[in-house]
Parts: structure tokens; sequence; C-alpha cells
């Protein structure tokens, strides 16, 4: 497989972790998301996901863009640890954080959105968040266990994550969300989800590293 990213991607980030959890090795390929005015619409990566957005992944000789669709690509192909619970009640409450976060949080403060933002980017990224992070918590608090859904790592942690990284990133105030800070904290000691780092990406600037 090989797998196109931008380290500070939330999106890229979520693939990174399902491709660690569940042990599938791959190749590579930064697109800089910055330089050179966006390397993701260079010609060459519009071939290859029509959107100009990471992460791309080429596996099983197709190429699939959109986490989400990736993510359950590798669920149903790589079925072990399993990502989405047995049970459908829970297995819905998983779908439901995770589209909560990949639809409902993220797209609105992505780097598309922020660029058009002008001087007002910092404000609307934490609004956008902050709206997000309100109903969440509410969620939380009926669904979780030791992560998102029960004390099984899913999808939705996937997603949590590198939201609560972006979150962090636009100095949002963590303290009215005791159960998403919780449940972040307790992945991030996990080995898929410290591998998957952005500060430990081969395309990670040396000031970023950890």
């Amino acid at each position: 497989p090989i797998l196109y990213s931008y380290f500070r991607s939330s999106c890229s980030w979520r693939v990174r972790i399902a491709l660690a959890l569940k042990g599938i090795s791959y190749d590579l390929v930064p697109v800089n998301l910055i330089k050179d005015g966006g390397q993701q619409f260079s010609a060459e990566f519009k071939a290859l996901n029509p959107m100009q957005q990471v992460p791309a992944l080429k596996i099983d000789g197709i190429t699939l863009s959109q986490s989400l669709a990736i993510i359950n690509y590798l669920e149903e192909t790589h079925p072990n640890p399993r990502l989405l619970p047995q049970d459908p009640k829970k297995r819905a409450q998983v779908r439901m954080i995770a589209d909560h976060i990949a639809s409902g949080i993220q797209p609105l403060q992505n780097l598309s959105v922020l660029n058009q933002m002008g001087e007002k980017k910092m404000e609307w990224a934490q609004k956008c968040i902050t709206s997000g992070f309100q109903a969440l918590e509410q969620i939380l608090q009926h669904t979780a266990g030791c992560y998102c859904v029960g004390d099984e790592v899913s999808m939705a942690d996937l997603c949590l994550v590198p939201q609560v990284a972006n979150a962090e990133r636009f100095k949002v105030d963590m303290s009215p969300y005791p159960t998403i800070a919780r449940i972040n904290k307790a992945l991030l000691a996990l080995e898929a989800f410290k591998t998957s780092h952005p500060s430990r990406q081969p395309d990670t600037p040396a000031e970023l590293r950890a």
C-alpha cells in the first residue's frame, strides 16, 4: 500500500492510526499542503484524487480517498483488531461520533476553509470546534467507557484524537470537555496513536519533531 499523507492532516492521521492498529505496513508519500502553493493541486496528484485532498491510499489495485471510506475498507479486508463493534447499537454510536467529527467539525476548520477566512482564521476555527465539542461532550457522557464507545478502540477514537490536536493547535480551552480530554489522554498512550502522531512522520519539520 502507498499512503499519500501530510503530517498535520487530521484525516491522514486517522488512516495512519488504522493502518498501525491493523499492522499493515505501507509506503508513505508526503504531499505538502502549503509548499509550492499546495502540492495537492498538482496535475499528478489531481489524477490520483480529483478532490485534491489527502489522504489517498493505493491498495489492492485501487485508489481510495476520504478517510472514513478508507478505514471502512481496511475494516472489511483486515477485520482484526476490529474498529467497528459487533453490537449494532454500539456500531451505530461509533459511526455517529465519527461522522459528528468528520462531517460536523473538521471540514469547517480545515485548511481550504481557513484560507478563505483571512484574519478571522483563529476565531472561526475556535468557534467551529467549540460548538462541535459541546455536543460531542454530551454524547460521550452516554457512550464512553475507557474510549469513545465502551472499552474497545473504534473508528470514533481514530477521529477524536486528531480533532483534539486541532483544538489544541487553535488554542481551544479544553476545560469544559473533561470526557473528551480523558479519552484523548488514554488513546495517546497507545502505541498505534504514538507512531502515527504528526510529530513522528517522515515529512514532519525538524522543529515540530518529537
